[in-house]
């Protein structure tokens, strides 16, 4: 195990050392082309890097700094998880050099971003796929079977017992309890709210008449609580309770829903995770190295899984120092790395991205460069 650790270490500082020399050359290699096979003769970065945003990525987050801060001991990576929301405004304001959201910039923060990132503003890079467990706390229930209306009525308070017909149609065989359900949302502005209700916007737009948000709907009534771990713990702690979050902040005493896709019930994995992502299409209006994809949450395509987020790094295409161009580039250039995308799936259960997707993301990555 120690020699396979120095190897993923050594392996990151090339990494890294690759995407330093995209600028060590200052002027003589501003369009960031990188040399022949991305490597050097093992530079490491120096210095502080900080970021905010996402709790959903807040495992994988773990993982990137302590493998790149290891392979690069003069470097440091500071992730706070305070939401996406949170996330996207401390990268506009300037308090933090990268914003983990689960959601791409909106198109007035896409616009905003030009004043602190230059002309081309900020770039959204996929770095974490993951899907998003509808989980509940139903003693000796571990997988229910639901569809998008239902799941939809769920969460607008409509079906008020778990033992409704609704449910129980979706599920013959089993003995549902006469148990209120407790629908849990997110408090804050988040990512995984606004990839949770543009699913069912989309998917069931005859019961989820409210528009697609990052903040929940202020009519509907339920218990609320603060990121992942928040909304988690309060299913944990009540019988009943139902709510929505990244699978891998899902405890294995919670139950989690198969949801409807066509005409079959599709089981939540990193895999089916992956297969509703391929069927998105690029956002409109952004920077040729904007990476911002549009989810298909209708797709009937077998094996997908349409409640999923694609979680971004929201980095700036221009900074004021080439130290925190080098430290952008070498961390997101891990990141997106087969080391990277792995120790993400390995800490978050999350699914890698594709090679073309990671292809996609590295070039993305080199066109950063220093303020003119």
């Amino acid at each position: 195990m120690k020699a396979l650790r120095i190897g993923r270490h050594a392996a990151i500082a090339v990494i890294a050392a690759g995407a330093l020399a995209l600028t060590s050359c200052g002027s003589d290699n501003a369009t960031g082309t990188a040399p022949a096979g991305g490597q050097t003769s093992g530079t490491k970065v120096t210095g502080t890097l900080t970021g905010i945003g996402s709790s959903a990525q807040g495992a994988a987050m773990d993982a990137w700094k302590t493998e790149f801060a290891a392979a690069n001991p003069g470097a440091t990576v500071q992730y706070s998880p305070d939401g996406s929301g949170a996330g996207r405004k401390a990268l506009l304001d300037g308090s933090a050099q990268f914003a983990g959201t689960d959601a791409y910039l909106k198109d007035d923060e896409y616009e905003s971003s030009k004043e602190i990132c230059g002309p081309d503003g900020a770039i959204n890079i996929p770095v974490y796929i993951s899907p998003i467990a509808v989980a509940f706390n139903l003693p000796g229930i571990s997988e229910l079977k639901l569809d998008a209306a239902t799941v939809a009525k769920i969460f607008r308070g409509e079906i008020a017992k778990w033992n409704d017909p609704a449910i129980a149609a979706l599920n013959e065989g089993v003995e549902l309890p006469d148990l209120k359900v407790t629908p849990v949302n997110r408090s804050d502005d988040s990512g995984t709210t606004s990839n949770f209700t543009d699913y069912l916007a989309a998917a069931a737009p005859e019961v989820w008449t409210d528009k697609s948000s990052g903040v929940w709907p202020a009519s509907l009534q339920g218990e609320n609580a603060k990121g992942t771990s928040g909304v988690v713990k309060t299913v944990t702690d009540t019988p009943g309770a139902v709510t929505y979050a990244d699978d891998s902040a899902v405890g294995g005493d919670l139950g989690v829903a198969q949801i409807k896709v066509g005409e079959s019930f599709t089981t939540i994995s990193a895999e089916a995770a992956a297969k509703a992502v391929d069927a998105g299409s690029p956002v409109e209006g952004r920077s040729a190295n904007d990476l911002s994809i549009k989810l298909d949450r209708k797709t009937t395509a077998e094996g997908a899984y349409p409640i999923v987020l694609v979680s971004f790094h929201a980095v700036c295409s221009t900074y004021d120092s080439q130290e925190t161009v080098d430290l952008v580039k070498a961390f997101e250039s891990y990141v997106v790395s087969e080391e990277g995308q792995q120790a993400a799936a390995d800490s978050a259960k999350s699914a890698p991205l594709s090679s073309e997707l990671a292809e996609k993301a590295t070039k993305a990555i080199e066109s950063i460069k220093v303020k003119s």
